[in-house]
């Protein structure tokens, strides 16, 4: 294979990436069977010898590779997990990340700009969230929501063995876990929290924690709320340290472990009370934080306090709509991550600035890192905070109007189930909407049936023992009126198939 021209390739490049960017909505969510199967067949079993030209090569991706992948980030029907899409502005940036390649690893203000935009991107982030930036000086991207509750529990862990010891200098990133608890009178560290993502145990687990100190306080009535009078008596126990995770919002039904302000305040109390650190997973709920209308009082209330935690997850390959992977994490503690974080014995990653800017190989787990940071920027100054409010209530339009549709169905029911009036249960819709038929055989086969029609597309899940069906509105091309008749349509012909 021969080399081709730089101006050969940006040429060919600007046009398969022109095309698929300019291309209409795609009507269906995921690709036939027939067609993932001549995908596969397509695949060469080895390596060759001497390559392909490069036409050859992206023939081969264009036409046998393309045609057998999902449509999740570009379709606004795609419900699965929690998928968000990538706005215009994102994806626009991303071919400069791409063509730019840039190491944003150390801060070295003489040779590049990245950090620089990676702090504007941040401290903006911060203020979509109505955060004050100056409060969270630890602050960065990472790979997503489960990397950075790694972060979160890697810096919570080495708060609440240093403050148990009492000494400042005992730290589990200079001497290990064991050396530190023993010098803290530490026999256990729990983790307290109310229906939790998997990725908070995979977290624990891979910090040496293990997913068994992940303990659930929830209410016996209503499992995502903290039983209060529980969670005092866990951190109480002696030879015990904590980490409080808050879950915003629950992965299976979008409700908020915390109900406002005075709630989170008797946490931030307990939590100082105890030595425990506070850590809220907002992979996707965190995004509340934008909303101000009096129909999203509830959603609006769920999300007050989070500023009183210690750190903070969050998704932007979720509702922030940046191309995937992109998560970002938030603390108060600078101080901490170093500790945790910094690169020892390693002059020639040092930053020779004296600024405020921190090199993000000693605040976060890679040395070597993509620029993330520049699809964020460019989509939060395109659209604006009103841009993304915007977004967010067509998201919760579509995921009410759903909900709205299954409670009112003789044939599916809306879970988890209430007696409360129907205005009252959609007041608390957020962007999830779970429910299951209410024919246990249809039921058993209803994710499949509705994946199946390729208009829509959502993930199975379990509640109460039962098979459950989970819409997930994240993309941002939501539109109520397109999307909700199309749904409503589908679930019809399910049921009179």
């Amino acid at each position: 294979m021969r080399m081709k021209a730089a101006d050969e390739v940006a040429a060919s490049l600007s046009a398969s990436i022109a095309t698929i960017l300019t291309s209409p909505r795609p009507t269906k969510t995921h690709p036939p069977l027939e067609r993932l199967e001549n995908a596969r067949r397509s695949l060469p079993q080895h390596l060759p010898d001497l390559g392909l030209e490069m036409e050859e090569t992206f023939r081969h991706v264009r036409e046998d590779v393309v045609p057998g992948l999902s449509q999740s980030s570009r379709s606004s029907r795609y419900y699965g997990f929690v998928t968000g899409g990538s706005t215009p502005a994102a994806s626009l940036a991303d071919n400069f990340v791409t063509a730019f390649d840039q190491n944003v690893g150390v801060h070295l203000p003489n040779e590049s700009v990245a950090t620089d935009v990676e702090d504007r991107a941040l401290s903006m982030l911060c203020e979509l969230l109505n955060l004050e930036p100056l409060q969270w000086p630890h602050k960065t991207f990472t790979t997503g929501a489960t990397a950075s509750n790694v972060l979160g529990l890697s810096c919570g862990r080495e708060y609440i063995i240093k403050f148990a010891s009492g000494d400042r200098n005992v730290s589990v990133g200079e001497i290990g876990i064991y050396e530190a608890m023993l010098q803290a009178s530490i026999n256990r560290i729990q983790i307290l929290t109310t229906a939790p993502h998997s990725s908070l145990s995979k977290a624990a687990s891979i910090l040496g924690l293990g997913r068994a100190s992940v303990t659930s306080v929830g209410l016996p009535d209503a499992p995502h709320l903290f039983d209060l009078p529980l969670l005092k008596k866990l951190l109480s126990t002696p030879g015990t340290a904590s980490i409080i995770a808050v879950s915003a919002s629950e992965v299976n039904t979008g409700l908020y472990a915390t109900t406002g302000m005075r709630q989170m305040q008797e946490l931030r109390e307990l939590s100082d009370m105890y030595g425990a650190w506070i850590h809220v997973d907002g992979a996707f709920g965190i995004m509340g934080r934008l909303l101000t209308d009096p129909e999203d009082r509830n959603i609006i209330q769920c999300c007050e306090g989070l500023e009183l935690a210690d750190s903070i997850t969050g998704d932007a390959h979720k509702l922030l709509n940046v191309p995937y992977d992109c998560g970002f994490f938030l603390s108060r503690h600078r101080e901490i991550a170093a500790q945790v974080f910094q690169n020892p014995n390693a002059a020639y990653l040092n930053s020779a600035s004296g600024d405020d800017i921190p090199s993000p190989l000693n605040i976060g787990l890679e040395n070597s890192r993509r620029f993330r940071a520049l699809p964020v920027y460019a989509s939060l100054l395109t659209y604006g905070r009103q841009g993304y409010r915007d977004m967010l209530e067509r998201q919760i339009a579509v995921a009410r109007g759903i909900a709205e549709m299954i409670h009112e169905s003789q044939d599916f029911e809306l879970l988890p189930r209430s007696k409360r009036t129907k205005e009252d249960i959609l007041d608390d819709i957020f962007i999830i909407v779970l429910f299951r038929a209410k024919s246990d055989d249809l039921n058993a086969v209803l994710v499949e049936k509705i994946n199946a029609s390729r208009q829509i597309y959502v993930s199975g899940t379990s509640w109460e023992g039962k098979s459950a069906c989970r819409f997930a509105v994240s993309n941002w091309q939501a539109d109520a009126k397109k999307d909700l008749p199309i749904i409503k349509q589908v679930l019809t012909d399910i049921v009179t198939a």
